[in-house]
């Protein structure tokens, strides 16, 4: 397998490290999630990762209440910084060195975010996790994300959900739903699909940064989006 793209940025959802629990960090996923990571790196490709907090906290979620948005995006923040360290740790116990960057300050347990600095741990060939999302209440993870893979010149998003792309409606639900194998920007903000928030796919499309959405509960996939395999998920360009 060839890689197409040198430089990645991994968004990785926070229910993504659940497992099957329906709350927390399952650590065997993390480890697992670890090994296909550390298989990925073996093929020489710079890995970027902004991690979600959605299994602890999420701002917007019921669990908030009717607490006010920016106290409860904070917390959103707070949990992200507590999985990144979870995945730190699993990265490293896998044999690759791993740096959390985080954009709260936070000196006990991360680096503060520095893009110069975040720049030149990938070009040593850490693997950097971006945490506590762009330290902004109001924006997503999503939105952390595109802001990132921008700032460190990445060649793509790959964005691991639990479903094999994007389709015309949830698969779930919808039976009938269609998956695209490649779609525009402008298609998924006037369809309304449930990629990520408006806000990042319009930093994506403005800047010309693809996005290949796959499903990561697959082993393998990484490494087959790496390699430009629509077959797996769908790819989002201009």
């Amino acid at each position: 397998m060839e890689p197409v793209f040198n430089r990645i940025l991994l968004k990785l959802s926070g229910e993504a490290l659940m497992g099957s629990q329906n709350y927390g960090i399952d650590v065997a996923v993390a480890a697992s999630v670890a090994e296909e990571l550390k298989t990925v790196h073996e093929f020489g490709c710079e890995i970027a990762i902004v991690v979600g907090g959605g299994n602890i906290f999420r701002g917007v979620s019921e669990s908030a209440g009717n607490m006010d948005r920016a106290a409860a995006d904070y917390i959103g923040m707070l949990a992200t910084v507590m999985n990144a360290v979870v995945l730190q740790d699993a990265l490293e116990k896998a044999g690759v060195y791993t740096r959390v960057m985080s954009a709260i300050d936070i000196p006990q347990l991360a680096e503060p975010f520095i893009r110069r600095r975040a720049i030149r741990h990938l070009e040593k060939k850490r693997v950097v996790i971006f945490a506590a999302g762009t330290g902004n209440p109001y924006f997503t993870t999503d939105s952390a994300a595109s802001l990132r893979a921008l700032e460190i010149r990445a060649d793509v998003i790959l964005k691991a959900t639990k479903v094999d792309g994007i389709f015309s409606a949830d698969p779930k639900k919808d039976p009938t739903a269609t998956k695209f194998d490649k779609i525009t920007f402008q298609e998924v903000l006037e369809k309304r699909l449930n990629v990520m928030d408006a806000s990042a796919i319009s930093l994506c499309r403005d800047n010309d940064l693809p996005i290949m959405v796959f499903n990561m509960l697959e082993n393998g996939n990484i490494i087959k989006a790496l390699s430009g395999d629509t077959s797996i998920g769908t790819l989002v360009t201009n």
